[in-house]
């Protein structure tokens, strides 16, 4: 596994860190899992997201930001027109944004819409707001259905269970990498029509929150 760098996020830098150490590193995974678990059974990763956030008290007001990644383009692959059963004379619109609550960046994502498909005003509002893509065609009652999932990072490493584990050694932060783990999923109508497609990276910022009491070094 790739060595972790560390992520800095804009206005965290006087957040306590997770501390290294086992107990720690079982609390984050446990973290991670309840988030993905959470998303693969959501119609809504921005509903989600918005509840992570409002949990965990990450922002003074739970509410996600779509900013826009402007200068960013990729095409639809052939596999990606075919998914959102789109001709190849058909516009697909391309959208990259950082899902952020607060100054915390909790997601970036790749987003591939059929704009013929949506309504003139989720048009207009997908291209001159921060509205984040699942509010904005809220109208059509969509649903997502997830086609792949990957973890990027764990941790703890493969066979930890066999080994006998030291205690926190409280010495240090925890780095954590950037990218954690990603959804790729289709959105649908209600009519079960599929319009986008979405490709999602969870950053280390769903844990910009104060460590548990019981991770956390005593003096």
């Amino acid at each position: 596994m790739a060595a972790a760098t560390l992520l800095v996020v804009p206005g965290a830098l006087a957040q306590q860190p997770w501390p290294e150490g086992f107990l720690s590193r079982v609390e984050i995974l446990a973290l991670i899992q309840t988030l993905n678990a959470s998303l693969l059974a959501s119609r809504s990763a921005t509903t989600t997201l918005e509840k992570w956030c409002a949990d965990h008290k990450m922002a003074a007001e739970s509410k996600i930001i779509a900013k826009r990644v402007s200068g960013a383009d990729k095409p639809p692959s052939e596999d990606t027109r075919r998914r959102l059963s789109a001709e190849a004379s058909e516009p697909i619109k391309y959208r990259r944004v950082q899902l952020s609550c607060g100054s915390h960046v909790l997601s970036e994502a790749d987003n591939w819409y059929v704009p013929g498909r949506l309504s003139e005003d989720m048009n207009k509002t997908l291209e001159t707001t921060q509205t984040p893509f699942g509010k904005a065609v809220a109208p059509l009652q969509p649903f997502r259905r997830t086609i792949d999932m990957k973890m990027r990072w764990s941790p703890l490493p493969d066979g930890w269970e066999l080994t006998p584990q030291s205690a926190p050694s409280g010495e240090g932060a925890l780095p954590l990498p950037h990218d954690i783990f990603e959804h790729t999923a289709i959105l649908y109508g209600q009519d079960q029509k599929p319009f986008s497609e979405v490709h999602e990276t969870y950053t280390s910022g769903i844990l910009d929150f104060a460590p548990p009491a019981n991770v956390t070094p005593k003096d």
